[in-house]
């Protein structure tokens, strides 16, 4: 039998969705086929509207081998598992001759463990037992959520948190759900053979196709214990979020409250004198704590230093203790022991780590008001990382409508280790950058319009000028605004502003869940929606509800912001230019994905509007604009008025 074509696969797949190819997505198709077959690695930028699912799935599923899809977001997992894979599965199977598997994996903390529902989450923790909320405030939302959760235990299939509707709170999920490190294991648990993260597993080693996500890509590649199926194939979508997920993965942190619940939880299993160690380590320092001000460690103070070192030989000590005595009279004793060693291994960890003074770590504390201090540890880099455990055994594949920054590949790929395009050389993995455009028309169906005329925007204070512009805007489209704010205080203030202004509804992130907010938003034509960072992705409104994407100034990250000012002064000492590698690249990546909201469909149109001058004067002005669709770019505030209300009264006119 004839192997079947990828263009006829591709067609058989885009047809079974309603959909027809797209020439972008035909090249992707081609390039994924090939990187397969040959071992090598693409970048492949693939604009929105392009149907990348459908080009990097096809050419997976006619492979054959295991691939792994690893994307950021929770939309994009499940529109795979539930919509995409099905279709593209039955419509390939007439060629193909079989039918694909595929599975979720995610990480162990998002399934319910049948061991703490059943058993009870630790002793020491506040709020904890079933009985407790049953007897006491059953009426109270979290024992609400516990009783919800007990009941949903019975019916479920998976144990997946994202399949609970509507879903609970973090506090009530923590009380029936475990971390890998705070695991039994199947074959010590009593109801491991019913396990549904290990079912979700056994489902995964079976799968020609396994869909997850960055965070435990990046677990599997940093822990060293394999969390992933053996696979041939990597498809990471949404790439240009993923060295953010693998840093955060790779950061650690100590509060004085996290050390308190770790001698809590070790206490009752070792003798008093080693208790009592780390409870005077865990004293020292909070001490120090209370006096830590916000800001980089460039050197460890000698006081932490030596809170630190004593955290570190303490908790080395109570894990040892722990590992060498039983006590039966503590209930349900192997769940509690194995609890408290996950407490204490973290402390010990992120506090050996801190005194180890890695060159390659950035520390630095942090304070929040209601938390008090946390001191954090992060990678400087994560590129050599990604570089040894992401591109040395299987092929890659790249993929995001964001990943050409300033007109080429080299920063995003810099970013993951990778030597700039077609550099030759032993142990240098070889790549291809590939655009494959989008099938919108941006110049025809936006414009990017850059308020030259107002004030530089300065770190503090309100921008009186630029509220105005907002405004005018605002009522010059008939509202369909998303104001996009590089902080959530910028938000506030507009929204709190403009709604003593404008007649308009004006929506803000946090007042309501985001899905709220965005099917009001999408509903009614005059409504506003102002958010800020994570609302530059999420946001998927084709149509008339949005005709106007407001962003206030460049994204650029805050000066005092410890680990992206230390990545800064790294470039610069190595002779490279700091501000363009790290924070005009950052700026890019999120003004990208900000202006993507405008354009979601061929009929849309509408206008990017950015309230910051500097986007039209300043010198990486030109790097940022390259960065955005290719709109129709102006600085005349009266064309942009103009062409503003001849979109709404077309709008109008298309509702009647």
């Amino acid at each position: 039998m004839t192997k079947p074509s990828l263009p006829d696969l591709l067609h058989a797949a885009v047809s079974a969705v309603g959909g027809t190819e797209r020439p972008g997505q035909v090249a992707m198709a081609e390039a994924v086929a090939e990187a397969i077959d040959d071992s090598s690695h693409r970048l492949i930028q693939a604009g929105t509207g392009t149907g990348k699912s459908l080009g990097y799935l096809v050419p997976a599923l006619a492979h054959g081998e295991r691939v792994v899809v690893a994307t950021a977001t929770l939309a994009l997992q499940r529109q795979l598992v539930e919509r995409d894979l099905p279709r593209t599965v039955e419509a390939l199977h007439p060629q193909l001759r079989r039918r694909p598997q595929f599975a979720m994996l995610k990480g162990r903390s998002n399934y319910l463990c049948l061991h703490r529902l059943h058993e009870g989450a630790p002793q020491d923790e506040e709020e904890g037992l079933f009985d407790q909320f049953e007897a006491a405030t059953p009426t109270s939302k979290l024992g609400q959520d516990l009783l919800r959760l007990r009941d949903w235990a019975d019916e479920t299939e998976t144990g997946d948190r994202d399949d609970l509707t509507p879903g609970v709170s973090d506090k009530a999920w923590a009380q029936i759900s475990v971390s890998s490190r705070e695991c039994l294991g199947a074959t010590k648990c009593a109801y491991g053979a019913e396990c549904f993260a290990e079912a979700a597993r056994e489902r995964a080693k079976l799968a020609d196709v396994v869909v997850t996500n960055h965070a435990l890509l990046a677990i599997d590649a940093i822990e060293g214990a394999p969390v992933l199926p053996q696979h041939e194939v990597l498809i990471v979508d949404e790439a240009h979020e993923l060295v953010s997920r693998v840093t955060g993965v790779a950061t650690g942190e100590l509060t004085p409250g996290q050390v308190n619940r770790a001698v809590k939880r070790a206490a009752k299993l070792v003798d008093e004198k080693t208790a009592d160690s780390l409870q005077t380590a865990s004293e020292t320092f909070e001490r120090v704590m209370e006096l830590a001000l916000p800001g980089r460690l460039e050197e460890i103070p000698e006081d932490l230093g030596y809170a630190l070192m004593a955290l570190r030989d303490a908790s080395r000590s109570v894990i040892s203790a722990i590992g060498n005595t039983r006590d039966k009279s503590v209930h349900d004793e192997d769940a509690v022991r194995k609890q408290a060693l996950a407490a204490v291994e973290s402390v010990h960890g992120v506090a050996e780590r801190i005194t180890a003074g890695s060159e390659y770590d950035v520390v630095w504390y942090e304070r929040h008001d209601r938390f008090g201090a946390t001191l954090r540890v992060a990678p400087l880099s994560v590129s050599g990382l990604l570089r040894e455990k992401l591109f040395a055994d299987r092929s890659v594949v790249l993929t995001s409508a964001t990943l050409k920054l300033g007109g080429d590949f080299n920063g995003v790929a810099a970013s993951m280790g990778l030597s700039p395009e077609g550099v030759e050389g032993e142990d240098v993995p070889q790549w291809k950058g590939l655009d494959v455009g989008s099938p919108f028309d941006y110049p025809k169906q936006g414009i990017l319009y850059v308020a030259k005329h107002l004030a530089t925007p300065g770190r503090e204070g309100t921008r009186g000028d630029m509220m105005d512009e907002l405004a005018e805007l605002i009522e010059a489209a008939g509202g369909r605004t998303l104001g996009l704010f590089s902080s959530m205080r910028g938000a506030k203030a507009a929204a709190e502003e403009l709604r003593g202004r404008l007649d308009n509804p004006i929506l803000l992130q946090g007042e309501e869940t985001l899905g709220e907010l965005i099917k009001a938003f999408a509903t009614d034509p005059k409504t506003c929606l102002f958010g800020t960072l994570s609302l530059w992705q999420g946001v998927d409104v084709p149509g008339p509800s949005c005709q106007l994407v407001i962003m206030d100034r460049i994204p650029f990250p805050r000066p005092d912001d410890p680990l992206m000012s230390a990545r800064q002064k790294a470039v610069e000492e190595r002779g490279g230019n700091g501000f363009m590698s790290v924070a005009a690249t950052h700026a890019a990546l999120l003004m990208a994905q900000g202006a993507g909201r405008l354009v979601r469909a061929t009929g849309d149109k509408g206008v990017v509007a950015v309230l910051d001058p500097r986007l039209a004067t300043a010198r990486y002005g030109s790097f940022l604009r390259a960065t955005l669709p290719d709109f129709w770019y102006t600085t005349d505030r009266n064309q942009v008025r103009r062409s503003l209300a001849a979109i709404d009264t077309a709008a109008k006119a298309e509702d009647k």
